[in-house]
């Protein structure tokens, strides 16, 4: 998931989280100073490989940035500030104060990237001084320098005013945190809680034009409590506007957030009906939900390119639509003509933006950058022979997936396809690439995957990413911005939201024709900043969750956790998810930190995707994290007995035969472990054998049994840092652990290039690191060390696909015999194919297995993978290590 996203253990919840992925600032600090350099990284940027330095010549120009509080101490606050085209963050401080307030004067020439002409041109945070545990304002804001002037010094300047997210680019005296109303909310149906930051003498209460109440405090307070003769209007706008002691005067508008849960909201605005841009050659309609806001326009563009991206490609001349509000708070616009290609964005003003410009959160395409969605024709997308492309109805438990990232696979010099079809969608699919060393051929890419066997490749996120698709930086793509649309930087052309679904879609199709499904990694937990998307700019307060001080929560380390319980967010994920599911014809869906979701969403959700494809696969990563939802809602593994045609992955089998996830570097599992067996792992594995998760899932159909993923170590690195050295020791174990993982019920997972024991130079997150460490390097197929792992691990592939033995339901499951010899270091087991009428037994010996023997009397060998020679018989001595399959 996110900026460091580690596998959670199911009794790991209390933790310093920083999700691996996600892109929202780190949250690792210093100890302070102006400038003290810190590597930490911004909300903005994923990116790892440096592209050239560029040198800005700012002429000694630098910016102040004033920030005031009611409490005047600026002694606990500081600034985190970095530049959207970078990916590196530092912590300043407030070094002085002025009449207004504290003061942070930084030279603009320490940001090298640094772009005065961008909208975004330099990132900030209002944080507790060394560490995160408060923010001023919940969501990154960016300092848009072309609102700023010079002044005699050389400075630019803006204003900050705690707890109001607004930047000012100019000082008047009106600014001030005193005098204010902070807060008016309805906190019942009937009921309106006021706060200040000063003391208040008197207030009006109003509801339109019409004057509700005007109430004198017998004592003056910062807080009161207004109520109404009869309840809240929701079609009504209310406004509180407060006298204070100094004779000050502030009007604010009374928000019901607080009733955004209720069942009058709910009556009120609950809205089933289809939201988006919806295309027909004729016209358009145009909806988006937004009760609460006071005006909203269209603006139709005919290039998705913003002149700040690229001013000879762009153009910032638009049309623009008054939309209409109607019921249930939705705003809509009909607009006649053929509008296929045209560019949109929303512009919104409520009580807490103003003429804010937003991209559609259902728009289902877009130009580059994700900064203007597209009005599509999905009929012109459609490759020949489209229509013949269905998902493979595999059963979820004869599934054996192979997890990779669009790039990966064709980032290597080794995969020798095209050049310019390197890291994109067209490269995934291209055909006959191979790479010859010593005389020896090997394919690669997509022939590669075909040739290993697999029948589902799960990708690494392909939505729409907060990421610079021009100037493109190797990155996971846990750093959600437009769910709809596919991610431009893998496509030829990123500027044509056309060409990145034309190309997904041939991707699709290729796979499609060699029985493989594409399984899409979704990440509907968190998103890369909440200020300034549709979401947040719509319905502030409604689309995330808050705590108890009221702010965002963060269970999923990444800034921020959306609320899947929510009526319009719930119905957003499933829209979306139908959306993907049914154009791109998709065979599943890998949900991120699944467990920060409800229930009620995944297993509605599943039931909707279910009606486009009945056996479409759908499993998430159900860790418990801190998040404002009861335990019992989670789709967490505990609540598993709950799920409704989904599963989760069995991280009690991985931490058993790696000590993955968590663990402690050096920590060792049944795998690895060569002094002595551990019972309660050898139980674990058994467990996973049969398809359960420990004591918690007993179903097949709910367990994704894998040992590796994109998140933590490879395999083979996972050994050499547990301080394995011997590198034939390292093969096997690594062998041995997938080994079990293909020999069991279940859904089985692998990370992409296991078969050729792939290393990433022992780099534990790799989200953020460069091509050359995420490549698929196939040339380590022509060394036959690790051709014979592939070679196994392509016996190991067939025998779970092929085998009905290993496809057994949680009744059949239940009754399967799994023995474990006194040692615990000896797991075996018998399946049976009841197409040939074969029965396999199968054998693993762990790692501290020093002199056994198995009895395979009868029995013919089909794997061995130690490649060794041995003889079946009543005594075939096993060694550490070693899984035997045999039939008879």
């Amino acid at each position: 998931m996110q900026k460091t996203k580690f596998i959670f253990g199911t009794t790991l919840f209390a933790l310093a989280i920083s999700l691996i992925g996600c892109n929202t600032a780190k949250k690792e600090t210093n100890s302070g100073g102006l400038s003290e350099s810190s590597s930490q990284t911004s909300s903005s940027s994923s990116s790892s490989s440096s592209s050239e330095t560029q040198h800005n010549d700012f002429n000694g120009e630098k910016v102040s940035i004033h920030y005031q509080r009611a409490d005047m101490d600026y002694s606990a606050w500081a600034l985190w500030l970095w530049e959207p085209l970078e990916n590196s963050g530092r912590e300043y401080m407030f070094s002085e104060t002025d009449d207004f307030g504290g003061v942070c004067t930084v030279a603009l020439e320490t940001w090298q990237k640094l772009r005065l002409d961008n909208a975004k041109g330099l990132g900030f945070i209002v944080k507790t001084k060394g560490s995160w545990s408060e923010k001023d304002v919940d969501f990154d804001r960016f300092i848009d320098f072309s609102q700023t002037t010079v002044d005699n010094d050389k400075c630019r300047n803006i204003y900050l005013l705690s707890g109001d997210p607004t930047i000012h680019y100019e000082y008047d005296e009106s600014l001030s945190v005193f005098g204010k109303i902070t807060s008016a909310e309805f906190t019942t149906s009937n009921q309106i809680t006021i706060k200040a930051s000063s003391n208040m003498v008197s207030y009006v209460v109003k509801e339109g034009d019409n004057v509700l109440g005007n109430k004198e405090l017998s004592t003056p307070a910062k807080t009161d409590v207004f109520t109404l003769d009869g309840s809240i209007d929701f079609n009504k706008e209310y406004t509180v506007t407060a006298t204070f002691e100094d004779e000050k005067v502030d009007t604010k508008s009374v928000l019901f957030i607080a009733l955004y849960k209720s069942d009058d909201f709910a009556a009120a605005f609950n809205y089933d009906g289809e939201l988006g841009a919806i295309y027909s050659p004729g016209s358009t309609t145009f909806k988006v939900w937004s009760p609460i806001s006071k005006e909203i326009k269209l603006r139709l563009y005919n290039n998705g390119t913003p002149k700040s991206v690229d001013s000879a490609k762009g153009d910032d001349t638009y049309e623009e639509i008054n939309m209409v509000k109607g019921e249930k708070g939705v705003w809509s616009a009909d607009v006649n003509g053929d509008l296929e290609g045209k560019y949109y964005t929303f512009v919104v003003t409520n009580y807490k933006y103003k003429e804010v410009e937003v991209v559609d959160s259902y728009a289902k395409s877009c130009g580059v950058n994700g900064l203007r969605g597209m009005v599509v024709d999905f009929s012109k997308t459609n490759p020949t022979g489209w229509e013949s492309v269905e998902p493979k109805p595999y059963d979820r438990k004869e599934l054996t997936v192979y997890e990779t990232h669009v790039a990966d696979v064709t980032s290597s010099k080794s995969w020798n396809g095209p050049a310019e079809l390197a890291k994109t969608y067209a490269g995934m699919y291209e055909k006959n690439t191979t790479y010859t060393y010593g005389g020896v051929t090997v394919k690669t890419g997509f022939d590669h995957i075909k040739e290993l066997g697999v029948n589902a490749v799960q990708i690494l996120p392909i939505f729409d990413q907060a990421n610079d698709e021009v100037d493109v930086k190797f990155n996971w793509g846990y750093n959600p911005l437009n769910y709809n649309s596919l991610e431009g930087c893998y496509s030829s052309n990123p500027y044509d939201g056309y060409v990145r679904i034309r190309e997904f879609k041939e991707l699709v199709k290729a796979y499609n024709e060699a029985n493989i499904n594409i399984i899409m990694d979704v990440v509907y937990n968190h998103m890369n900043n909440v200020g300034g998307t549709a979401f947040d700019t719509l319905m502030p307060g409604y689309y995330f969750r808050y705590n108890d001080k009221n702010q965002l929560s963060n269970g999923s380390g990444c800034g921020n956790d959306t609320a899947s319980e929510m009526y319009m967010y719930r119905k957003f994920m499933i829209d979306s998810a139908k959306f993907w599911a049914k154009e791109y014809k998709l065979g599943g869906f890998r949900f991120d930190l699944m467990g920060l979701h409800d229930v009620t969403t995944m297993n509605q959700l599943t039931a909707a995707c279910k009606t486009i494809n009945p056996h479409i696969v759908i499993f998430g990563e159900p860790w418990d994290l801190d998040t404002p939802l009861p335990d019992s809602e989670k789709a967490t593994q505990k609540n598993g007995y709950k799920y409704e045609g989904y599963g989760q992955f069995n991280d009690q089998m991985r931490d058993a035969l790696i000590k993955g996830g968590l663990n402690e570097k050096t920590a060792k599992g049944w795998a690895d472990a060569e002094s002595s067996s551990n019972a309660n792992d050898a139980a674990n594995i058994v467990a996973g054998i049969k398809g359960f998760t420990g004591t918690m899932i007993k179903d097949p159909d709910k367990t994704t049994n894998y040992v590796t993923c994109h998140d933590n170590y490879t395999l083979y690195d996972r050994f050499f840092v547990a301080g394995i050295s011997n590198l034939k020791k390292v093969l096997n174990m690594s062998m041995l652990a997938n080994s079990i993982v293909f020999t069991s019920q279940g859904t089985s997972f692998m990370l992409a290039g296991e078969e050729f024991a792939r290393t990433k130079d022992q780099d534990e997150n790799s989200y953020q690191s460069s091509y050359l460490i995420n490549e698929l390097d196939y040339s380590r197929l022509t060394n036959s060390t690790y051709s014979r792992l592939y070679e196994n691990y392509k016996k190991l592939i067939k025998l779970k696909q092929d085998v009905d033995g290993l496809h057994l339901d949680a009744e059949h499951a239940n009754l399967m015999s799994v023995e474990t010899n006194s040692s615990y270091n000896i797991i075996t087991y018998e399946i049976q194919d009841t197409a040939t009428n074969r029965i396999y037994k199968i054998v693993h010996a762990s790692a501290s297995v020093k002199e056994a023997t198995a009895n395979f009397s009868g029995y013919t060998l089909y794997l061995n993978t130690l490649n060794n020679d041995i003889s079946l018989s009543s005594s075939t001595p096993l060694a550490a290590c070693q899984t035997i399959i045999a039939y008879k």
